[in-house]
């Protein structure tokens, strides 16, 4: 099970997703109570470990401003909340192979909202299996007003026929109003390959509570392992990047 920690301002809180075994952190670089500039972000990442992975969420950020963006902030990884209708994925996958990151790896997070019509979304699911270019699909909630970060969660039942089929081909991390007390639900009911959490461990807008994010942590380690006893219908035979 990955996990990915967002919304982070400072370095302690990034710290506590270290701590308690997270893969990965996310910091916001767009309109948020936790955005957060690149030269901030420098001054944590510069101070975490190598192997934790630290993506940038953008939302209608272009190449180029991203493209900078990675580099003073010292990010292995972006999420694209914008729809890849610009090809910007596979850009920014082609520069990273030829200009790479400093250790080499470099994760791209592809957001898709689940907005209540599961055969759109499966339709949605079906179409992105082409991107090459992205490394997960992070399926999140949205509102008229935010295109995520809602701490709203979305109809798991509702998208879970599309995960289960969709497994084989996409790696899907379940993101949107997760909190300690139902990611289990969550993993038992989608089984991603991943979950992402952010105001769900706060203790206030762009603050992280170190025992929410050391249950959150620990709860979705436990529904992981659990499932791995039981029979799982789909495996991942690609290569992960992220």
């Amino acid at each position: 099970m990955w996990i990915k920690i967002c919304g982070n301002t400072t370095l302690g809180d990034a710290q506590l997703a270290v701590t308690h075994g997270a893969d990965a952190v996310g910091f916001v670089f767009a309109e948020s109570p936790r955005r957060v500039t690149p030269e901030s972000v420098r001054r944590i990442t510069d101070q975490l470990p190598h192997s934790l992975e630290k993506f940038g969420v953008f939302l209608d950020a272009d190449f180029a401003a991203i493209v900078d963006t990675v580099r003073v902030a010292g990010l292995t990884g972006v999420q694209l909340h914008a729809a890849d209708e610009t090809g910007l994925a596979a850009r920014l996958r082609k520069h990273y192979v030829d200009h790479p990151v400093t250790d080499g790896r470099f994760g791209i997070l592809q957001v898709l909202h689940y907005a209540g019509d599961a055969n759109r979304f499966a339709t949605q699911l079906r179409s992105l299996r082409i991107n090459t270019a992205m490394d997960a699909v992070l399926i999140d909630s949205c509102t008229a007003t935010q295109q995520g970060g809602t701490g709203i969660k979305f109809d798991w039942a509702g998208a879970r026929d599309s995960f289960l089929g969709e497994a084989p081909h996409l790696r899907l991390i379940a993101a949107g109003g997760l909190r300690p007390e139902n990611v289990t639900q969550a993993i038992q009911t989608l089984q991603p390959w991943g979950v992402d959490v952010s105001s769900g461990v706060e203790s206030q807008p762009g603050r992280k509570d170190p025992k929410r994010v050391a249950a959150f942590i620990h709860a979705a380690r436990t529904a992981a392992a659990e499932l791995e006893k039981i029979p799982v219908r789909r495996e991942y035979n690609v290569p992960a990047k992220v």
